[in-house]
């Protein structure tokens, strides 16, 4: 073999591992180039899950403390009638008596307990998916039933004065529903 055989090995065998080095670090580029952009998108993806997790337990919270709304109306119309008729033309046990009001309000209380139960639950999911601020806007809508169900057994017992008080409860359980929404818009647009 003559010298310029040597160096056209040589120049051959430099070009090729040339070649292979740099297909080698395209490929390690381009690995590394897949692999950041399958985890922004793995990211992208579970942001969007919790964003819809988020949305889903918001809409239950909001959808069970108005039916919870519903209840009470129907409580207080109760409450509402047991103050008119008390000591009526009925009497205890005749249409509209103190039995029947008796019996209404300790069916409604029954409902009570099975309907915060539920709130309960929803508040519980909305503090389990966050953020803190609707997790606390959730928990204080949730609290804000007590005063309710203090005044159905306080009715219960015979207090004349649980209507009007079950009545001032509305608007600090509204208010709270406001509140917890408004926390809930902020964290659904911020997320």
């Amino acid at each position: 073999m003559g010298d310029s055989t040597v160096w056209t090995l040589a120049i051959a065998a430099v070009t090729g591992g040339t070649a292979v080095l740099a297909s080698w670090v395209a490929g390690r580029g381009s690995t590394r180039a897949a692999r950041v952009q399958a985890e922004i998108a793995a990211r992208a993806q579970r942001a969007e899950r919790l964003r819809e997790s988020r949305r889903a337990a918001y809409l239950d919270l909001i959808e069970q403390t108005h039916r919870m709304g519903e209840l009470y109306w129907e409580i207080l119309a109760v409450l509402r009638n047991g103050a008119g008729s008390a000591g009526g033309a009925g009497g205890a046990d005749g249409p509209d008596g103190a039995g029947d009001i008796a019996e209404a309000l300790k069916e409604l209380h029954d409902r009570e307990i099975a309907e915060y139960a539920k709130i309960r639950r929803c508040a519980r999911v909305v503090e389990l998916e966050g953020p803190p601020e609707a997790a606390a806007a959730a928990l204080a809508l949730q609290r804000t039933t007590g005063t309710f169900y203090r005044c159905v057994k306080a009715a219960m017992e015979g207090d004349a004065d649980a209507r009007e008080e079950f009545r001032t409860a509305f608007s600090p359980f509204w208010a709270a529903l406001e509140d917890f929404v408004e926390a809930a818009r902020t964290a659904h647009q911020a997320g």
